[in-house]
């Protein structure tokens, strides 16, 4: 039998290869429903990683310029004091955050709103409520760059 006519042994496949997320990845949540807060808190501890909380979007610069790294921003559209648009303007005219993945985690989860988002300057849309099964993916993608617009 010839190389070409065999089947190739496990050792001479490439291996299937998923982004792989950093363990010390910095997550600031930015959700006033503590629920919601658990759930993906909970989500992103599955991964391996620790997320800083801020209920609202009032004063989040400030308070993400107290946290030593900052590797992404899951932020609610709909906040007390500062909505999430607010929130993202001041953001991004902090230069230690302009690079900032921010991403818009909202149940007012629509074709026109996921639209919106990107207008505004988001990096990425996840429609609440969020699926346990599709989160870990979504995450890993967001986290290795790709930019990850669902709100279904």
């Amino acid at each position: 039998m010839s190389d070409s006519d065999r089947t190739p042994a496990v050792s001479d496949t490439q291996p299937i290869h998923k982004p792989t997320i950093p363990k010390d990845a910095a997550v600031l949540v930015v959700e006033d429903n503590v629920s919601n807060f658990v759930l993906i808190a909970r989500m992103l501890g599955y991964l391996g990683i620790h997320c800083e909380w801020k209920t609202s979007g009032y004063e989040v610069v400030e308070y993400a310029d107290t946290l030593p790294r900052l590797d992404l921003i899951l932020m609610d559209i709909r906040l007390p004091y500062e909505d999430g648009y607010g929130a993202l303007k001041k953001i991004r005219a902090s230069d230690r955050f302009k690079d900032v993945p921010i991403i818009a985690v909202t149940a007012e989860a629509s074709q026109e709103q996921m639209k919106k988002a990107k207008d505004s300057g988001f990096n990425g849309f996840l429609g609440k409520p969020l699926d346990p099964d599709r989160f870990p993916d979504q995450i890993r993608r967001i986290l290795s760059g790709e930019s990850v617009w669902e709100y279904m």
